[in-house]
């Protein structure tokens, strides 16, 4: 189960960050999202009520293979375990934490820890965490994954924070095993959220 999850990341490519407001409307904004279609949702904790969204999310879509519905900005092991018992499939922290990795791993659950260093992504890697997640992206930049691939290219690493639709493809051609999007997504207001991930989606499959 939890290397489909991961191949099914790899796959999808785009992994959307929602932050809403509550879970109505992050749920809202997420919906949005699968129409245009991203199909992995990263739904994150700093949403009110982020269990209850990620619950909404994961039975609606439960029979979907395709979609793929995890928690974000997990910052301990108690959070990740609620997300766990609510559906989520994957856990996303912007940190390396190794009670969150333990909890994750007793679950068979992807967990994608917060990397800014190299000495992070090793400790992340050896302690569990299957994607590492490359953040923040904007300040590391997409050379950081290149170097890193250097000594470690089995790191599997995803870049979010600072990725935007111009800027999608120097990640993709690093190197990046799936591309982390947030703000870009809903920046134009919940009207544009179809039209601008249909447009995320057709860059990407232009540059893979």
């Amino acid at each position: 189960m939890k290397q489909k999850i991961l191949s099914k990341i790899k796959e999808n490519g785009l992994v959307a960050v929602v932050r809403g407001t509550d879970d109505i409307n992050a749920v809202e904004i997420s919906e949005k999202i699968i129409e245009g279609g991203i199909k992995t949702i990263e739904l994150t904790f700093s949403t009110r009520y982020a269990d209850s969204a990620i619950n909404k999310l994961s039975r609606k879509y439960h029979d979907d293979e395709n979609i793929l519905i995890g928690a974000g900005t997990v910052l301990d092991d108690i959070t990740a375990r609620i997300a766990i018992l609510n559906g989520a499939q994957f856990v996303v922290s912007p940190h390396f934490d190794k009670k969150i990795s333990k909890v994750c791993n007793r679950y068979s659950i992807p967990y994608l820890a917060g990397c800014g260093s190299v000495t992070e992504v090793i400790s992340a890697i050896e302690n569990g965490s299957d994607i590492v997640k490359i953040f923040p992206g904007g300040v590391l930049g997409t050379n950081f994954i290149k170097d890193v691939h250097g000594p470690i290219p089995y790191a599997n690493m995803m870049p979010s924070g600072g990725v935007n639709i111009d800027n999608m493809d120097k990640w993709i051609n690093a190197g990046a095993y799936a591309i982390g999007i947030g703000s870009a997504l809903t920046k134009g207001g919940m009207d544009k959220i179809v039209d601008t991930t249909k447009a995320f989606v057709e860059k990407y499959n232009g540059i893979k």
